[in-house]
């Protein structure tokens, strides 16, 4: 079978297998693509690396949320590349090279879930499986002009997955139409445990500063009035409570150590090729203490006390999702890793506290899609998508 899509370099190069699916259901008719470190059986999982995919046997059982799917009528057409490891940004595997963005083709999708989002920024298919660690779901359909939830951590299962953080590791989705999200959501989520509704909006100065610069405010702008006139009022600014550096580093040191644990062994056994900042950031990792890693823990829980009180039951945090739009495909790297540091004290405050964050396209700066995000309370995410529907359309 020949894929849709075959042209954006973001399908792995694995032989078609027809997995069964439900002939009705409400995904009826919709076609899926699984990320490279979901298992979907008659596939191999090849985590985004060749030294992997050369181990990898054809998996024999499917991922929860993924089987999910197909039990409501799903056709999986396939997996989607990665990054390498799943512990990157940007969208460009040293390996198999970068997928093309369909909203901004000069420019780069965002990783790790990179193939995904490339087949539905491009209209290849309806749904696209990712993951969010860091930020691999919000960041890519920011620069993707999508909508991108980062889930509450562990509301939906992450089975038969490559683990990197597992205390940061969320399932996500893409689609291209919002009332395919939200169906999505429905299936997969379930009812929020609370109905109280998200109606106080917060800003923090702290985090609008971290735009790059008065091009990305200027966007941001009619952006943010777009999603008061839903609310009917303006932000409240107030301040945050705790430091965006301490946030950058337990978030950093966090995750870093995680990754080590769960990868490292497998590195230090198989000795991959690594690819520039994937290499570093293990490395990073690698060298951290238990000592480092138990203050980060202990900022996390900080942190998280902070938010939850700042946001209580009825909280939603109105803040950029990424400095700015995506990156040129033409970035050098070390111009990206600057990009990836700004970014991450923007994603860094939903993977500390395990709070759900939803992107909206609803900006555009530099020719290319700028995304605003909602940051809502635990739990709250299928109100968030409830948000971007009454939004959105």
């Amino acid at each position: 079978m020949q894929r849709p899509g075959g042209d954006l370099n973001a399908w792995c190069d694995y032989p078609y297998v027809d997995v069964p699916h439900a002939a009705e259901g409400p995904l009826a008719g919709k076609t899926l693509a699984v990320k490279d470190l979901m298992q979907l059986a008659g596939y191999r999982n090849g985590w985004g690396s060749p030294s992997r995919l050369a181990q990898a046997q054809i998996d024999t059982e499917t991922q929860s949320a993924v089987q999910a799917m197909l039990d409501a009528g799903a056709k999986a057409l396939g997996k989607a590349q990665c990054e390498e490891l799943c512990f990157s940004l940007a969208g460009n595997n040293a390996h198999f090279g970068m997928p093309a963005n369909g909203a901004a083709p000069e420019r780069l999708t965002g990783g790790s879930s990179s193939g995904s989002v490339s087949l539905i920024s491009n209209g290849a298919i309806d749904i696209a499986t990712g993951s969010d660690t860091g930020g691999s779901v919000r960041g890519p359909a920011s620069f993707c002009g999508l909508v991108g939830l980062r889930t509450t951590h562990g509301r939906i299962a992450l089975d038969h997955t490559m683990p990197l953080a597992p205390s940061l590791d969320c399932f996500g989705w893409f689609t291209r139409a919002v009332s395919d999200y939200a169906t999505v959501g429905a299936l997969l989520l379930g009812e929020d445990v609370s109905n109280v509704p998200l109606a106080r909006l917060i800003g923090a100065e702290v985090l609008d500063t971290l735009m790059l610069g008065h091009e990305e405010r200027a966007a941001f702008a009619p952006a943010l009035a777009r999603v008061e006139e839903h609310f009917g009022s303006k932000r409240a600014m107030v301040p945050l409570g705790y430091d965006i550096e301490t946030a950058y580093w337990a978030f950093r040191n966090v995750q870093a150590w995680e990754a080590h644990q769960s990868l490292g062994g497998w590195i230090a056994e198989t000795k991959p090729n690594l690819g520039p900042g994937v290499k570093d950031r293990f490395d990073y990792g690698a060298s951290l203490s238990r000592e480092t890693y138990d203050k980060a823990v202990s900022d996390r829980a900080d942190i998280t006390s902070k938010l939850s009180d700042l946001l209580g039951e009825d909280g939603v945090l109105v803040l950029p999702t990424v400095p700015s739009c995506a990156p040129l495909r033409s970035v050098t790297h070390e111009d990206m890793q600057a990009f990836r540091e700004q970014a991450i004290r923007l994603l860094c405050h939903s993977g500390l506290s395990g709070f759900p964050q939803i992107t909206l396209p609803l900006a555009t700066v530099h020719d290319a899609p700028f995304g605003l995000s909602l940051l809502g309370p635990k739990g709250s995410d299928r109100r968030l998508i409830d948000i971007a529907v009454n939004i959105m359309i």
